[in-house]
């Protein structure tokens, strides 16, 4: 691990991205020499950022004091999923204000461990266990301080971000982190939800991370790249399934219980199996007074995240396959699984056309394809019905989990707090054979 993982580290947080982005400075702050407060915009202009008639590459506002915060008007949160809105959110830290291509990119600078407190307030509500808060803070912390250290390795590879192949008859897709390079992560689901302030409402996230300061998962020396979903659905995946083609040992594919079996749903017959029956699971819960504590308000929007149903129509699909993938596949003959992983999501999908067949991959290309936003996973079986010759007119997808499913499970490691374990016990529940090491 890099020193300036061991130094206490700050991060570079990409909050939003706009032609204007406009903000309030609650107090004052000090930009070039000058103390400016109060309502304030800055436009992109000629690849450059104007602010109050100037134009450079970069204006940098910092607090004069800790009392001193911003709001930034218009963030867009969950963007391209079906909880997409735009609220205002408040920040502690410096604003930075540079371009990006022919927008102005807003970044907060903040210390990782303050930046922490809103992200598991933002993941998930301050009001859940301690426990599960503790573990949510260690995973934050862990996954925050790869990237940091990939990023400004020397053999980070900045050109890394849309990875895959395609072909007449295939395409495979995967989005890495690392697509960010003007500054560390995002605040958005794309990396981790980090909504400033806003979330923060009692003081218990904030305990949180006070009690396990600079605490990471190691394995082999190297930080976990420790990933986590909503829900698994019962049963946990393997990283690459999702993403690059490789593992990692401490992202095992494990039953969600108390043994935390090995577990593999790759087969056609076994996948369907399962998800068509309701196991238990830690994660198998409709406790309200757990869901509340673990699902911000947005989310309890989604309620039947540990097995769900969608319908489509002939048309209905055809229409949304057309404009998801821009071809024109005539009737939709077939949705064929390709490729499952252990925990049953599919990896590669082949959507059998009566003009073209194409096999669509990985797990989250495939959500967006089958999606106006996306499927709350691709663990999910086809049943088609109401057939016209070979055509048929009704497709029946049912599904587990929500998510992507590597790492931990929000809401099982939520209902294992409640159930009285401990922060320790739950990272290796998910996280099998990492260790916890303090950095700072």
């Amino acid at each position: 691990m890099s020193d300036i993982i061991k130094s206490d580290p700050r991060v570079h947080v990409g909050i939003m991205d706009a032609r204007v982005v406009r903000f309030e400075l609650n107090g004052p702050f000090v930009c070039r020499g000058r103390e400016v407060t109060g309502g304030q915009a800055v436009a992109w202009a000629a690849g450059s950022v104007e602010w109050q008639g100037e134009r450079c590459d970069e204006w940098l506002f910092v607090p004069k004091s800790a009392e001193s915060t911003f709001t930034l008007l218009d963030v867009t949160i969950g963007k391209t999923y079906h909880w997409e809105r735009q609220e205002a959110q408040t920040f502690g830290g410096q604003l930075r204000l540079i371009v990006e291509g022919d927008r102005v990119a807003a970044v907060n600078v903040v210390p990782v461990e303050d930046y922490l407190v809103s992200v598991i307030s933002s993941e998930m509500k301050p009001t859940a266990s301690l426990e599960f808060l503790k573990a949510a803070a260690v995973i934050s912390r862990s996954w925050l301080l790869a990237q940091i250290e990939r990023r400004t390795s020397d053999k980070a590879d900045h050109s890394i971000g849309l990875n895959g192949r395609e072909s007449a008859d295939e395409i495979i897709r995967w989005t890495e982190s690392e697509a960010h390079t003007l500054f560390d992560v995002c605040a958005d689901d794309h990396c981790q939800r980090y909504q400033g302030l806003t979330r923060v409402v009692n003081e218990n996230a904030r305990r949180a991370v006070e009690a396990t300061r600079g605490l990471v998962l190691t394995s082999g020396g190297e930080l976990c790249d420790a990933r986590f979903s909503k829900c698994c659905g019962g049963v946990t995946e393997e990283f690459h399934t999702c993403w690059g083609d490789k593992d990692f040992p401490y992202l095992p594919a494990l039953r969600d219980t108390p043994d935390g079996a090995d577990a593999d749903l790759s087969d056609e017959v076994a996948a369907r199996q399962w998800i068509m029956s309701s196991p238990d699971a830690f994660c198998h819960t409709d406790d309200v007074a757990v869901l509340s504590q673990v699902l911000n308000d947005y989310d309890c929007e989604t309620r039947d995240f540990y097995r769900w149903r969608v319908v489509y129509t002939q048309d209905e699909l055809q229409a949304l396959i057309t404009k998801k993938l821009g071809m024109n596949f005539g009737d939709i003959l077939d949705l064929v699984p390709v490729e499952r992983g252990k925990s049953g999501r599919l990896s590669r999908l082949r959507i059998v056309g009566s003009r073209r067949t194409l096999t669509v991959g990985k797990e989250l290309e495939i959500r967006r394809a089958l999606s106006e936003s996306h499927l709350y996973s691709s663990a999910f079986v086809v049943d088609r019905e109401d057939f016209e010759g070979d055509v048929p007119r009704r497709f029946v997808l049912t599904g587990a989990g929500w998510g992507h499913g590597v790492g931990l499970c929000q809401i099982g490691a939520a209902v294992m707090g409640a159930k009285g374990y401990t922060y320790e016990q739950i990272l290796l529940h998910y996280y099998r054979g990492a260790v916890l090491e303090r950095l700072y």
